[in-house]
């Protein structure tokens, strides 16, 4: 820490106003309870708008469209008759919990917790940083793994090699949580926004399928931009302004010597035989999808079964490596350790779950009534009479995206509250789910690492209070502020390119939209 009226200027105006919106999210209901008031409250909204007698034409079929009465006797029996199938309909559900599965045992076995370890321990010291936000953008793959395990990790580190270790926790935990929607592999959080994606599609147009694949060339792309502005920001401007650490207000020995030699050697025989398995699993799926007549090829060559099978094998990538390591390094003993592990990753997803069913018949009646088609239509009419397109409405919607993330932590809720609304209303101005998607997810990661509503924000201040007691949330939101700042810029630049080259966001995902 530097002197005390450096503290006083980091706790000046910025955190205040974060206060304040710390103090308003705080007000805001659980996720949970939002999505069973707005499921509530759709069959009275659905009536009272329809007595205003609203229509619109369709500009794709043509077609009048009305608000539907979800209060009408056959609306009601359809809201009782349908609901246990639209919980077991709903995209998100069955493809999350099922990639899961393998994501569980492998955070269970402790592969996870070695592959990052190793991944930073090895490299040189000039690039420390940008090893850390690297591993931490890649540990999105072990859903909120990286927030308990690199986090702490990356202070220990760079205690470890004599630099501020505050400067080590920040580089680890802007990669984890400013970078979580990008990733070199497809993690849990692709099936899961891509489901949201679908369900909103298909409000306007009922056939559109949208495949976990959506975003992948530009999450790809994003890895390597999120950590160069990550390292840069690590070494030129966080760790500067932190100065020189003093260990006389750490508390207890935080040298962090040991942590770097508590890979065991059967951890790294483990990750290494978890790796060759790996790129064997990969192989084979090569050889089912590659060849022309390959099993998971469709007529006339097509990838959709490959796009079909996606879920199964990403759980079949973390589960058969995890099970290797777990037999070479003794975490797995027997078949009942892994029943058990799989049974506690399920229990871990209990909140979930039933979250998913009170978003199932929101969105379920928010498409029964209409609403969300007639708005979309509406918005997009009045957006256009406003000449408002192009980058300019992408990036107001990046925006939005980026504002409400500081009051709901959660990804997939409120992608489930605003798909509904902003796919369509894209998909009527010309633009693909996939867009609006990508949009979305680059919104979604920017405020990350500011909002003190994230669930681990907590976590990470008392993490950084390991190595000064003085820290409180305005001194580490202060410390994360040029993160969120440099990967706004970064990243919106970025999209912009990318909008206007046209470039494709994921296999057959392009930009542009025609009905």
């Amino acid at each position: 820490m530097s002197t005390d009226n450096a503290a006083v200027t980091r706790k000046g105006l910025l955190a205040k106003a974060l206060d304040a919106i710390e103090k308003a999210g705080n007000k805001l209901p659980d996720p949970l309870t939002m999505f069973v008031v707005l499921a509530l409250a759709m069959p009275l909204i659905s009536w009272l708008v329809s007595l205003t007698g609203w229509s619109l034409v369709h500009p794709g079929t043509q077609k009048t469209i009305t608000v539907v009465n979800l209060l009408a006797p056959d609306q009601i029996q359809k809201i009782f008759t349908e609901s246990v199938k639209n919980f077991t309909g709903f995209p998100p559900l069955g493809t999350v919990l099922v990639a899961m599965i393998g994501i569980g045992v492998a955070e269970r076995t402790g592969l996870f917790n070695t592959l990052l370890k190793l991944m930073v321990s090895s490299v040189p010291r000039g690039l420390i940083s940008a090893a850390l936000v690297f591993a931490g953008v890649m540990s999105s793959m072990a859903a909120d793994a990286g927030y308990v395990v690199l986090t702490p990790l990356g202070a220990v580190l760079f205690a470890g090699l004599g630099r501020h270790p505050l400067a080590g926790l920040a580089a680890a935990f802007a990669g984890v949580s400013g970078g979580f929607s990008a990733n070199l592999l497809l993690t849990s959080l692709d099936p899961l926004l891509a489901g949201f994606t679908e369900s909103a599609a298909k409000i306007y147009d009922p056939a559109y399928v949208v495949a976990p694949t959506a975003n992948y060339y530009f999450m790809i792309v994003s890895v390597f931009l999120i950590t160069a502005i990550g390292w840069w920001v690590t070494d030129k401007i966080v760790e500067p302004r932190l100065g020189t650490w003093d260990p006389n207000f750490a508390t207890g020995n935080q040298s962090g010597d040991s942590a770097l030699k508590t890979i065991t050697p059967a951890e790294q025989k483990g990750a290494w035989a978890a790796l060759a398995t790996f790129l064997l699993t990969l192989g084979a799926f090569a050889l089912l999808v590659v060849p022309s007549n390959g099993i998971l090829r469709g007529e006339n060559g097509s990838l959709d079964p490959f796009y079909h099978s996606l879920v199964i094998m990403i759980c079949l990538s973390f589960l058969l490596p995890s099970l290797v390591y777990g037999m070479l390094t003794g975490s797995i003993r027997s078949d009942r350790d892994v029943a058990h592990m799989t049974g506690e990753t399920m229990a871990s997803m209990g909140s979930y779950v039933v979250l998913a069913f009170a978003a199932a018949q929101f969105v379920a009646f928010f498409t029964w009534s209409n609403l969300g088609l007639m708005f979309a239509i509406s918005g997009a009419a009045f957006i256009k009479g406003v000449g408002l397109g192009g980058i300019p409405l992408l990036l107001i919607f990046v925006a939005i995206s980026a504002s409400v993330n500081m009051f709901i932590g959660s990804a997939s809720a409120k992608w489930a509250i605003m798909a509904p609304v902003f796919v369509p209303m894209l998909m009527n101005l010309g633009y693909t789910p996939e867009t609006a998607q990508a949009a979305y997810r680059v919104g979604d990661s920017l405020t990350n690492i500011i909002t003190p509503l994230l669930p681990y924000f907590p976590i990470v201040v008392a993490f950084a209070q390991r190595y000064d007691s003085r820290i409180r949330l305005g001194t580490l939101i202060a410390t994360m502020l040029p993160y969120s700042v440099a990967f706004s810029v970064g990243w919106t630049v970025m999209f912009i390119v990318w909008y206007t080259l046209n470039l494709p966001l994921g296999p057959g995902a392009g930009i542009f939209y025609t009905p």
